[in-house]
């Protein structure tokens, strides 16, 4: 059955992107969807539109993380967009708490855009953006923690803020 789904040499080959991005895409769906059973059925999803499009994919447009991570983002805004459609049950006690306001449609699209922009970023940009702007820490706990120099990692975060710049820019012409 395996030997079904193999492509010839060049071809878009599902059980290696699989094997490649799938722990990538789920953080990302994940994270934008704050639920690890929806963010698995993204990553299904995600797979299966990449397998029925794979004739589509061109490797001179973009790499094959970049052409998946765009197809986990429409993936990710169908379901949220579903999710938000479904109507909540209301039950009487669930009334008389005060819940926190859920995040609403372009605060979850924006970090749907980050997170897309971050996964497409080297891991040294990536990680320093994120552990100085997400996680809070300084750049001297950075650098004792991972053994690379301050200077190296302010490099690092102007490079990787200009790319996240462009890539930002990229996404909003499309």
């Amino acid at each position: 059955m395996v030997g079904l789904f193999r492509q010839t040499a060049g071809a878009f080959d599902v059980h290696q992107a699989f094997a490649d991005h799938a722990r990538a895409i789920f953080g990302f769906a994940l994270n934008s969807t704050r639920d690890a059973t929806i963010a698995e059925d993204c990553v299904q999803e995600t797979f299966v539109r990449a397998w029925r499009a794979r004739d589509r994919f061109q490797s001179q447009r973009g790499s094959e993380r970049t052409w998946l991570f765009a197809i986990a983002r429409n993936v990710v805004i169908d379901e949220l967009k579903a999710r938000a459609r479904r109507p909540t049950p209301v039950i009487d006690e669930l009334i008389e708490i005060e819940a926190p306001a859920a995040p609403g449609v372009e605060t979850v699209h924006n970090r749907i855009v980050l997170s897309g922009g971050l996964a497409r970023l080297s891991s040294e940009h990536r990680e320093i953006i994120v552990a100085i702007h997400l996680d809070g820490l300084t750049y001297q706990q950075v650098s004792e923690h991972s053994g690379v120099p301050v200077t190296t990692l302010r490099t690092r975060m102007y490079y990787g803020l200009k790319a996240l710049r462009e890539i930002l820019g990229e996404e909003e012409h499309q």
